[in-house]
């Protein structure tokens, strides 16, 4: 294990895990996510399993987003030695997730469906094409 002193903006997440060790993490977390994602969109909203189901996927959204915070960028250019373009869509996740939450909670349907969309459009949809980029882990995995 790394001692603490030798710890950067660049290495932050790899003083717990390795970056393979990130990334199955958050593939352990946003693929079901992705399964969850697309069923509540494509089914009835409003009931208990809709409830609950959509409290699975808020919390699995939230995990996959601050697991990607400590994983960085390998593409493009960075901030800090570590933050890339990417990380701005786990940002998007950390304000919709709540925002989204607070909506329903008040009762503001159209409010929440608009977080939940660009929840799934943006953390999802769009990260995940991004993900399959050349250069990028999952490229050189199923595509390389």
């Amino acid at each position: 294990m790394k001692h603490l002193s030798s710890v950067s903006v660049r290495n932050l997440g790899e003083f717990i895990l390795n970056y393979l060790q990130l990334a199955y993490l958050h593939l352990g977390t946003v693929f079901p996510a992705f399964l969850i994602g697309t069923y509540l969109l494509l089914n009835h909203k409003g009931t208990p399993g809709h409830k609950f189901l959509g409290k699975v996927y808020m919390l699995l959204m939230l995990f996959t987003a601050l697991t990607t915070l400590l994983m960085s960028a390998e593409v493009g250019p960075t901030i800090l030695g570590h933050f890339g373009f990417i990380h701005l869509l786990s940002f998007l996740i950390l304000y919709s997730v709540p925002a989204a939450f607070l909506a329903a909670r008040a009762g503001n349907v159209k409010r929440h469906r608009a977080h939940m969309i660009g929840l799934y459009v943006g953390g999802i949809v769009v990260a995940g094409i991004f993900t399959f980029m050349p250069g990028r882990m999952l490229h050189d995995w199923f595509i390389a």
